[in-house]
């Protein structure tokens, strides 16, 4: 079976789309060629936001139109929530964001003989833990291992609650025996992810924590660098920062969730942090982290903000520092509180406050990239660019040097300039 795989969202996702076409190359199925006709397209789909279930309605149309033979396999969070709408634009089999093995498993079926399969569940009822195949597709450097699913916070602009269901986790003894694995396959940096890492172990005994889990993957794979994804300002203290820092493993970049510098506005997100301990986060990785990278998300345009509330996120972002950000308009998402809130700001003007913010987060990036002109940094080294090679920093910076046959090694460089967006240095 020729297959092609597409997936929009967040880092799980791109997770467990590399987990599926593992288990579909395990089982003697290829990717199609460029220009070959698949016999099966699959798309992982996204809800976070309105605009992202257009873009996986629109990536269902497009496969199905460029492969009109192929079976059309649909699964994450828009089916999840979607699957009607998903069967109605063609898809053949439906899945939701849970039971990846089963899909792979109909995706077979279906290819063999034609019939649609539709399989939804209550996400609320997924009590376990679905471990996939960590790793990467072949040919990369750094993998990602996912050790946390679902989210109970219930931010009132979110519908991954819904999607995603209570909160489970990746024991940490399977977390580090899957990490010894992957550092044995050759890979030098490890992704740690999931839906909202900073309730990993609530459902495990012994109150395990995220920093118990990370403990364990540095112990088992001490040749890996570790890069944590997304963190929620309530896991980070002193007793983690320390922890994490111990391990000499974790990579000095951290992606805080903000979505607002308004105290106001984080209320009514329904966020569990305020400005203040925000910041406290920022402070005490910093401490314990000299010269680390803050990137952050941030929603403009949220029900009920003012000019002033803009302002004050405005304000406090330029306090933070970030190295990077993702900025977004806020985007309406059916079926969360926020849709029927008050004072929804137009469209017009949320995308002029998001290039505010922009223009803002573009000079944070630029100081940031030169303070670390004259440092020395290490880089992981990934692809070759016009005699150059090209990897990231361990603060996840883009970093240019040249070097013979460098892919997959860690080498320091010293930074000499900035150029666009990309560091420039000379190996040492």
């Amino acid at each position: 079976m020729k297959y092609i795989i597409t997936t929009l969202g967040c880092k799980v996702n791109q997770y467990e789309t590399q987990a599926i076409e593992t288990m579909l190359r395990e089982r003697g199925h290829v990717p199609a060629g460029e220009g070959e006709m698949a016999d099966a397209v699959i798309i992982n789909t996204c809800a976070v936001t309105a605009e992202s279930g257009r873009k996986s309605r629109q990536a269902v149309r497009h496969l199905e139109t460029a492969h009109p033979e192929a079976v059309v396999a649909v699964c994450g969070c828009w089916s999840q929530i979607s699957a009607d709408e998903a069967k109605e634009i063609g898809a053949d089999v439906v899945f939701g964001s849970g039971d990846k093995h089963a899909l792979v498993d109909a995706i077979e079926e279906a290819v063999s003989g034609r019939q649609d399969i539709r399989s939804i569940d209550d996400p609320f009822h997924r009590m376990t833990f679905e471990q996939l195949p960590a790793g990467a597709v072949s040919g990369r450097t750094r993998a990602m291992l996912k050790i946390e699913d679902g989210c109970l916070n219930f931010c009132t602009y979110c519908i991954i609650p819904f999607t995603r269901g209570r909160v489970r986790s990746l024991p940490p003894e399977t977390a580090a025996e899957q990490a010894r694995q992957l550092q044995d396959e050759g890979y030098r940096e490890l992704v740690i992810t999931g839906i909202e890492i900073a309730s990993y172990g609530k459902d495990l005994e012994g109150d395990l924590t995220l920093a118990d889990c990370v403990e364990a993957i540095a112990q088992a794979a001490p040749e890996l660098r570790l890069r944590l994804g997304s963190l929620e300002p309530t896991v980070i203290t002193g007793d983690f920062a320390r922890r994490m820092a111990a391990t000499g493993k974790v990579c000095p970049h951290f992606h805080l969730s903000l979505q607002s510098g308004c105290d106001r506005t984080l209320k009514a997100m329904n966020r569990k942090y305020d400005t203040a301990r925000f910041y406290e986060c920022i402070e005490v990785l910093s401490k314990y982290f000299p010269g680390c990278a803050f990137t952050a998300d941030l929603i403009t345009g949220f029900p009920g903000e003012t000019l002033e509330d803009q302002a004050e996120t405005l304000a406090f972002i330029r306090k933070c520092g970030f190295a990077d950000m993702h900025i977004f308009p806020y985007s309406v998402r059916p079926g969360t509180k926020a849709e029927t809130m008050p004072g929804q700001v137009t469209r017009a003007e949320k995308a002029r406050r998001a290039h505010e913010a922009q223009a803002v987060a573009d000079e944070m990036r630029r100081a940031y990239l030169e303070s670390c002109v004259g440092r020395t940094i290490p880089v992981l080294f990934e692809t070759q660019e016009d005699g150059a090679w090209i990897g990231h920093s361990d603060n996840y910076c883009t970093v240019r040097a040249a070097g013979e046959n460098l892919r997959g090694l860690v080498k320091n460089v010293k930074i000499s300039t900035v150029s666009g967006e990309m560091l420039v240095g000379d190996l040492l």
